[in-house]
Parts: C-alpha cells; structure tokens; sequence
C-alpha cells in the first residue's frame, strides 16, 4: 500500500509539472505588444498606408518597416508592407509577407487577393487561381469584384474562357461601374469566336472607363502607343483589343 501511495503521489506530481508547463507555454505565447508601442506601431503604419496611396513607395516602405519592427504580427501591416515588395517586383518576400497575414486571420480577404496576384506575376496560376477564390469564400469581403477580376484573368491565361467569362461576369455583378472586368470578357469573348459580343463589351467598357470616357479614338491611339514597348500577353492583348475594335 505504501508503494502505492507513493507512486501516487509521484503521478500526481508529474502531472502537476506538466500542466503548470502548459499554463507557462499559453501565458508566454499570450505575450502582447505593450499599449504605447502598439500606438506608435499604428501611426507608423497610417503613414505608410498614405505614401502609399500616394505612390511614393520608399517612404511607405520606410514608415511600415517601423511599424512592423514594432508590431511584428499585425496582418495589416504584414498586407500592406507585402504590397510594397509587390510594388518593388521582390515577389519572394510579397508572398512570405500575404502568407502570414492569411496565417494570423485565415479569412483576410485582401491579403489573399494579393497572395493571388503575386502568383500570377509568377505564372503560378494553379496557385493564383487558389488563392482569389480563398478571397471569396469570405461573405463580408468588401470588393469582391476585384477578386473576381483576378480569377477570370487567371482562367482567361491558361485557355479556360467559360470559367473566365462567368468570373468577369460576376465581378460586374457586385460592381458594374467597373471598368477591368469588360476588357476582360471581351478577350474572353474574342477568343470563343463571339466578335460582336466581344464588340459591345468593349464599347461598354470605354464608356465606363475614366480614363476613356467614351472616347473611341483615344483608347485606339493609347493601344497603339503601348504596342510599341508591350511584350508577351500584354502585347497579344493589344493587338486583340485593337482586332476587337475594327468589328
């Protein structure tokens, strides 16, 4: 009975080391960024966020690298500093960025939309096409349009033209004053032989597009103008954008 006893209390005490090494490991990893550095993180990344928009893509790289070094695991900062490598083409260091924001919040829309479009930069389009519809599976994404735009364009280059048709068509759907998915369906349309479908979209699309306004003549002469310096399927593009126009 002593042996028992002993062997008991010896269990016991095992089992007490485990759990108060279970509740040391959850209390480190709960470890959170303290309130002032997580403040200073949060302008540093407001700033960031409005160089940015403004194109000026050094000083966002700067002011999110502070922001990150602050707050390492914010997935907004992890997003938005992915869209400057983005920017900068360091498409290795885009990705491993949109991945750990998807890490930290698996239904983050719009770091997998960037996930996407990196990949497809890659011409990993099995990947690509993965990762926008990863974006919308999550009902409250904001501008699945987007999303949408992406995935028809990564069916539309690897020869799938129905699943990119009804992809652009969706974008439409929940944005119908956006330009992109037009052109879009109109390549699509323009490969499938439906030229006077491909015709009216196109139409529709300039109609649409700010930049255009309506304006026949200045979408021709910009097409020809970027023909000059366009390659690969930018180039083939252009020249169905032009064929397009002449039915």
């Amino acid at each position: 009975m002593k042996n028992r006893s002993q062997e008991s209390k010896k269990l016991f005490a095992s089992l007490l080391f485990t759990a108060y090494c279970l509740l040391l490991t959850f209390l480190i990893g709960c470890v959170t960024v303290p309130v002032e550095e997580r403040k200073e993180a949060e302008f540093h990344y407001k700033m960031g966020i409005s160089h940015l928009n403004e194109g000026n893509i050094q000083m966002a790289f700067v002011e999110l690298q502070k922001a990150y070094q602050l707050n390492p695991d914010n997935k907004e900062t992890l997003n938005s500093l992915g869209l400057v490598y983005l920017q900068l083409d360091e498409l290795e260091k885009a990705k491993d960025l949109f991945l750990r924001a998807v890490s930290i919040d698996s239904e983050f829309s719009e770091a997998y939309n960037n996930l996407g479009v990196t990949y497809s930069k890659r011409r990993q389009w099995t990947e690509a096409i993965d990762a926008f519809k990863r974006a919308l599976l999550n009902p409250l994404y904001r501008t699945p349009e987007m999303a949408f735009y992406n995935l028809g364009m990564s069916y539309y280059r690897v020869g799938q033209y129905e699943p990119a048709i009804n992809a652009f068509k969706d974008s439409i759907k929940r944005s119908p004053l956006f330009a992109l998915p037009y052109y879009g369906l109109a390549l699509a349309y323009n490969r499938e032989g439906k030229y006077g479908d491909a015709a009216a979209i196109i139409a529709r699309a300039i109609e649409i597009d700010p930049v255009y306004r309506g304006d026949r003549k200045k979408f021709i002469e910009e097409i020809k103008q970027r023909l000059l310096t366009a390659k690969g399927e930018e180039e083939m593009d252009f020249r169905d954008y032009l064929e397009i126009m002449r039915y």
